[in-house]
């Protein structure tokens, strides 16, 4: 979004390895830290490093500590008290949190417009009632994760700004059910993952409407043809995926940018439904601990 919006060169970076590299960093640069705890290790490292080069660093997260080591702090007010380890909602008021950043920036730059400035926020403000409506086909996501709740492996395809999405369905799968699954951009499928996919393959297809959304189409085919299972998330009213798909899960039409705050939800439901009915813990998963606070 600060890409396409704000026209600012941006990359993502993991802080484990941000830190270790020896990164190019400018006085004029900013790095934006993000970390549900405040307490990430390496994030904290990372934000120190950033510092003594100079960088302005501004920080997300939904917990304290990090708040003394930034000049510019946005709290998600997520529920500090929260429960579950792989929470869900962080994800989501991490994702808010920045698109108002990129809106904001976007704006005092003049890189967009008045009119377009005011749709994304109208459209911003329906994102709760679209979510709402989401979680009313929860019967339906249920009934999907007991067909596929003993898969061995799971495959995730998006594109655009999507792909985050199809990264987040796999690895709350992942965390919580311990069924192995991958996150891909749709495009690079046909570049090592399409050789896995078999008839106990369950794919799922971030297909909502879009400049990719041919290109996505065409991927599911590709699935179809090698007897893979597809599970597609689609904009309400599509028609072509309906015939191929195995299953599909309707989400209200929005702006390119936010479908990602509105189609990642039934993924999560449909990983808690899997580990539920695996007798997994989902509050608690093993091996995992609120905050990484040591390397």
């Amino acid at each position: 979004m600060f890409e396409e919006y704000a026209r600012i060169p941006v990359e993502v970076e993991y802080a484990s390895e941000f830190r270790y590299r020896n990164p190019i960093i400018y006085p004029d640069d900013v790095v934006i830290a993000i970390s549900q705890s405040g307490e990430t290790a390496d994030t904290l490292a990372a934000i120190e490093l950033a510092k003594s080069k100079g960088a302005t660093i501004i920080r997300v997260c939904n917990g304290w500590f990090i708040y003394s080591t930034c000049i510019t702090c946005w709290f998600i007010h997520a529920c500090r008290t929260r429960i579950g380890v792989a929470s869900t909602k962080a994800f989501t008021a991490q994702v808010v949190v920045l698109t108002l950043m990129a809106l904001q920036v976007a704006k005092e730059k003049g890189t967009m417009a008045e009119s377009k400035f005011r749709q994304l926020l109208y459209e911003l403000e329906s994102v709760p009632s679209k979510i709402e409506d989401v979680l009313k086909q929860n019967d339906l996501i249920k009934h999907i994760a007991d067909i596929y709740k003993d898969a061995e492996n799971a495959l995730y395809l998006g594109r655009g700004f999507t792909f985050p999405v199809a990264l987040e369905g796999a690895l709350k799968l992942k965390e919580i059910s311990y069924i192995h699954a991958e996150g891909y951009p749709a495009a690079e499928m046909k570049h090592g993952p399409i050789a896995l996919i078999d008839e106990a393959m369950p794919v799922f297809v971030i297909a909502t409407k879009g400049p990719n959304y041919e290109k996505v189409v065409s991927n599911i085919q590709e699935v179809k043809a090698r007897k893979g299972k597809i599970i597609a998330v689609v904009t309400s009213g599509a028609k072509d995926v309906k015939g191929m798909a195995d299953h599909v899960i309707q989400i209200p039409e929005t702006d390119e940018s936010l479908v990602p705050l509105i189609a990642v939800v039934p993924l999560q439901l449909l990983s808690y439904h899997v580990a539920v009915m695996r007798g997994c813990n989902v509050d608690q998963p093993r091996n995992l601990a609120k905050s990484v606070t040591v390397e």
